[in-house]
């Protein structure tokens, strides 16, 4: 008698659990291409390579209804790579890793997330950010080597973590209903134990209106240096204002960034634009984009991208694509499509994925 009411206290337990975690969703995307990169005049790499429609990850969202209208969430989402199981030294919430209060006022977020001009570029890019089909201006305002990352040579972004993502935020979010604006706010503390020190604080804002067809965004971006500011820590400020369109025949998307690097003596500046579309022809997706971006520093080394690809949706959840790519650089520059090759000044790199995406 005693061991079945421990095996029934043990069963309702496991129930409630149950319950308790029924809100909680698993999530991710499975995405592997085969592809091929080339850089003029030099490395050539075939294989499967980076995620080419939507970066691969495992995820995990949750929320709780707390009464009155307001809701506790969390999100955690890290990357992966599909063709050999990795995840860099191991497998970590660094896509995101958040946790948030929202109600009627809006939502409070606090973590790891993606900056507003992150959100700009792959929102506005008809690639959306991943793959060898991403906009050059983003490829050359970040940092790091992770897919699709690079530096320009003349090594400006190395005080720029922010570009992408934003540790130790706390952001506010507004709420929906208001006539079709939507917008945030992040901040990030430097978190340095040098009195006055603010290298590595971030603040961030967006603010968007969608309306029917049109949705034009405006976003903003500061990175402080170091104090005082060094040639390789520089103050880092970006402004992007972008736009999609729907017509009967399809999407039309465009970009314009501008970013300042306040430096010991000087302030240099980056200059970007896109355009580009998405047509839909039943199941079938057609994309294509221009991108080109420019740096006064170093000879103003140029770099433009032209991008061609196709989706192919068998499912709600999965799809085929095929993507073709080539950046052209001028005055120095050396960007590539591909982290996997390793750029030439002046060289044009292309390249060229054909893979299937997953999503659960």
């Amino acid at each position: 008698m005693k061991k079945s009411m421990t095996l029934a206290l043990a069963l309702l337990s496991f129930s409630g659990l149950a319950s308790a975690q029924s809100s909680v969703t698993v999530f991710g995307v499975v995405d592997i291409p085969v592809s091929r990169y080339t850089v003029s005049g030099g490395q050539r790499w075939t294989g499967e390579g980076m995620s080419g429609l939507g970066n691969s990850r495992l995820g995990f969202r949750g929320s709780e209804d707390l009464g009155g209208g307001m809701r506790a969430s969390f999100w955690l989402e890290g990357g992966f790579n599909p063709p050999d199981g990795t995840a860099g030294s191991g497998f970590a919430f660094t896509r995101r890793s958040t946790l948030s209060l929202t109600g009627s006022w809006g939502e409070i977020r606090l973590g790891r997330d993606y900056t507003p001009k992150f959100l700009i570029d792959g929102w506005f890019d008809p690639f959306w950010g991943t793959g060898i089909g991403e906009q050059v201006i983003m490829i050359a305002g970040t940092t790091g080597t992770s897919p699709g990352r690079q530096q320009w040579a003349t090594g400006f972004g190395a005080n720029y973590p922010t570009s992408l993502r934003s540790s130790n935020m706390i952001g506010y979010f507004l709420p929906g209903g208001l006539g079709g604006f939507y917008g945030q706010f992040q901040f990030a503390p430097a978190e340095q134990t040098a009195p006055g020190s603010k290298q590595g604080q971030f603040m961030g804002t967006l603010l968007g209106y969608r309306s029917g067809p049109l949705n034009v965004s405006m976003g903003y971006n500061k990175t402080m240096g170091a104090n005082p500011v060094t040639a390789a820590a520089p103050t880092i400020t970006t402004v992007n204002l972008a736009s999609t369109y729907k017509f009967s025949f399809g999407t039309l998307f465009d970009e314009l960034s501008y970013e300042t690097y306040a430096r010991p003596t000087s302030k240099n500046t980056s200059r970007g634009y896109l355009v580009g579309f998405i047509a839909p022809v039943g199941a079938l997706d057609l994309k294509a984009s221009y991108s080109t971006v420019r740096i006064d520093l170093g000879g103003t080394p140029t770099a433009s991208k032209v991008a061609l690809g196709f989706v192919y949706n068998l499912s709600k959840s999965t799809a085929l694509y095929g993507t073709a790519a080539s950046t052209r650089n001028q005055s120095g520059a050396l960007l590539t499509v591909s982290p996997y090759v390793t750029g030439i000044a002046n060289a044009t790199s292309s390249g060229y994925e054909a893979g299937i995406n997953k999503r659960f």
